[in-house]
């Protein structure tokens, strides 16, 4: 295996030095040392980044990447912790699929006015409860009243 220096690092992974040099500082990544005032890391650096890239792109914070490896350097992924972000993004999912509809909705409703559309005025009311793509709603579609939340078609 040989070594590339930090440059490289850059250039094949698509990571800045200067997010190479913090992940460094973070302890996510290791130099092998210099040469002159070039940092270098074993080629096996790569495969890290991307796991490193893989976490940010899930959600997960540097701290949180940072426990997915054993002292030996290799993953040790905890995979309670991944059906937990894989549940928050379910979440965010479901409101982001419902405030899209919500949107549609609103831009077609045929009513003259928003306020006069019940579609919507049901919609502002699950915004407002924070019930807008609530747990239990699969289609994306959830509507509310103030005392409980339904599907509503249309």
């Amino acid at each position: 295996m040989r070594d590339l220096d930090i440059a490289e690092v850059a250039k094949q992974s698509g990571v800045p030095a200067s997010t190479l040099r913090f992940y460094e500082d973070k302890g996510l990544i290791a130099s092998h040392g210099r040469h002159g005032l070039r940092r270098q890391y074993p080629e096996s650096v790569l495969d890290r980044l991307s796991l490193i890239a893989l976490g940010r792109a899930a959600g997960f914070a540097l701290d949180e990447i940072g426990l997915m490896f054993a002292t030996d350097g290799r993953p040790q992924i905890d995979r309670n912790m991944l059906a937990s972000r894989a549940d928050e993004l379910d979440q965010t999912i479901r409101r982001l699929v419902a405030m899209r509809n919500g949107l549609r909705h609103a831009a077609a409703c045929p009513a003259p006015n928003h306020s006069e559309c019940p579609t919507f005025q049901r919609l502002m009311r699950a915004a407002a409860t924070g019930r807008l793509g609530a747990r239990g709603d699969t289609s994306g579609t959830l509507t509310a009243t103030p005392s409980r939340a339904r599907r509503k078609s249309g």
